[in-house]
């Protein structure tokens, strides 16, 4: 598929969300018709598979009657399959397109005949419950339950939330998301652009669920340097799970994905995202809780790490974290006010001796003192675990105008002597209210970063003694010079087009007192 086909998809499913726009805001909307995409998907793949089973008979699955003897051994056959290979199940009479065509009419003009709000329901409340006593249960626990068809958000009647649903579906039923070519990821670029368009539009609360694209590419390139394949990737504040899917773009096979996210919406979102990228229920465990207070993969490491965490958000800095195995060496917990460096200490608790892990923090942890600059002293002089230091430009992220950096960290530093710094604040291209780095901009930090290449005003590797001199302050200006020396004043030069100025403008004057001589009448002066 070519890359404007691609465009013409993603302005399609647009299109079709924002039938829903005007009934409720943006996070709302963007529940609904994600989750219908989601459930289209699942319709599709159950075809598809169900189908497969079928060739040898030569039926297709949408075609078997449910209620005959020879239809119940069909469906209780596949049933056990699909949900070893697929981890749901669906019967044909709860796919996607028939659903569809029974809310568009059917050819039936019964308007009762075309009410499909009660089976819908159901239909999305099977999906879960097929999977129960199954390995996939935890998995497709609850997927569903931030789509109430009876909310009153989607029209004040039955009847009006049953014609807004099946003009949804009726459009969605339309579009080919071409499942059947494995090696195109079509839907998961279009959700990913639908993520990605939500996040724009939903101000300060972006930052809950979404990470800019760019953001994400720049993360996932730093951890997988050097790798082709990964047993492991994580992301403690998973959001969506976009970051993890964008890590494994950066290689060519990943093994399990682990995450854990906080918001129960965001967290079903990102069980979504993952099944609908085509990763299997067996190879990603997406948890949700509260990643500092209750940490839900204690027992682990993982060979590739990356997050961005919100920015300096309030955690408990409960007394008894000074015994937890994450924050016990460090002999300080970081404030209650900030919890940027538990998410490091976190991370770094998470880390396998041959991975590497990338954060995004606010500038303020890079100088903050306290309890702050005692961690970031313990990891660079105990540990030296500090791989590098970049700073991004400000206004990348939704919802928050502030400068940000990413700090890199590994066990096993293959340049242990010196720390780089990269300043990469400067390079970007602004788009309307927000500044995008672009694949030029993207390309020079990882590039800078993985030949660790020191260029004039952008980059530096600063030694261990000389960060112990700046008390530990990662300040980037610090190390990397980008002054701008100011063009010299010729003041004799300037003087002397000045005294010009003031003979021209003299004669001038002249000229003028003479024109006015002659047409009698004052002169201005």
């Amino acid at each position: 598929m070519s890359e404007d086909q691609k465009r013409v998809l993603e302005q399609q499913l647009w299109n079709i969300a924002n039938t829903l726009r005007g009934k409720m805001n943006a996070d709302e909307f963007r529940d609904y018709i994600l989750g219908f995409i989601f459930y289209k998907y699942l319709s599709e793949k159950m075809e598809i598979y169900a189908n497969t089973i079928l060739k040898q008979d030569k039926i297709k699955y949408h075609d078997i009657q449910e209620n005959t003897k020879q239809g119940k051994e069909y469906i209780e056959a596949i049933k056990e399959e699909s949900l070893e290979k697929l981890g749901y199940f669906l019967k044909p009479s709860e796919l996607f397109g028939e659903v569809a065509k029974r809310g568009n009419g059917n050819g039936n003009k019964d308007k009762e005949s075309n009410f499909i709000l009660e089976d819908l329901q159901k239909i999305l409340t099977n999906i879960q419950l097929s999977t129960m006593g199954t390995a996939s249960e935890e998995d497709f626990d609850n997927l569903f339950e931030d789509m109430d068809l009876n909310s009153t958000k989607l029209g004040k009647t039955p009847e009006a939330r049953n014609e807004i649903i099946a003009k949804v579906l009726s459009h969605l039923d339309k579009i080919d998301f071409k499942l059947e070519h494995t090696e195109l990821d079509v839907l998961g670029d279009a959700y990913e652009y639908l993520i990605g368009q939500f996040a724009s539009g939903a101000g300060k609360k972006a930052g809950e669920f979404y990470t800019p694209q760019q953001v994400s590419m720049v993360l996932a390139k730093l951890v997988t340097t050097g790798k082709t394949k990964l047993k492991t990737v994580y992301d403690p504040t998973c959001g969506s799970g976009s970051l993890l899917l964008r890590v494994a773009k950066e290689v060519k096979e990943v093994s399990n994905f682990y995450g854990q996210e906080m918001n129960r919406t965001t967290y079903n979102l990102a069980r979504m995202n993952m099944i609908l990228h085509g990763v299997h229920y067996l190879k990603f465990d997406i948890k949700q809780e509260d990643t500092l207070e209750h940490p839900q993969h204690i027992d682990k490491q993982f060979e590739a790490i990356v997050a961005n965490p919100p920015f300096s958000a309030e955690w408990s800095a409960n007394p008894l974290f000074t015994s937890d195995d994450r924050f016990s060496q460090y002999g300080k917990l970081a404030p209650s006010s900030k919890a940027d460096y538990a998410f490091v200490q976190h991370m770094i608790y998470h880390l396998a001796d041959n991975g590497t892990m990338a954060i995004v923090l606010p500038h303020g942890a890079l100088f903050r003192g306290g309890a702050e600059q005692h961690i970031r002293r313990y990891l660079i002089e105990n540990k030296n675990f500090l791989d590098a230091v970049i700073g991004l430009p400000a206004n990348v992220f939704y919802g928050t105008s502030i400068p940000t950096c990413i700090l890199v960290f590994k066990k096993c530093r293959e340049n242990p002597d010196d720390i780089l710094f990269i300043d990469a604040s400067n390079e970007y291209e602004k788009i309307k209210t927000q500044n995008v780095l672009r694949d030029e901009h993207i390309n020079k930090i990882i590039d800078t970063y993985r030949n660790r290449t020191e260029l004039e005003k952008y980059s530096k590797k600063a030694t261990l003694e000389e960060i112990a001199k700046n008390d530990y302050n990662l300040n980037i200006p610090r190390y990397v010079d980008t002054f701008e020396a100011e063009t010299e004043i010729d003041i004799e030069a300037i003087a002397k087009e000045l005294k010009a100025l003031d003979e021209t403008i003299k004669a001038t004057d002249s000229t003028i007192a003479e024109f006015c001589k002659e047409l009698n009448i004052s002169t201005p002066f």
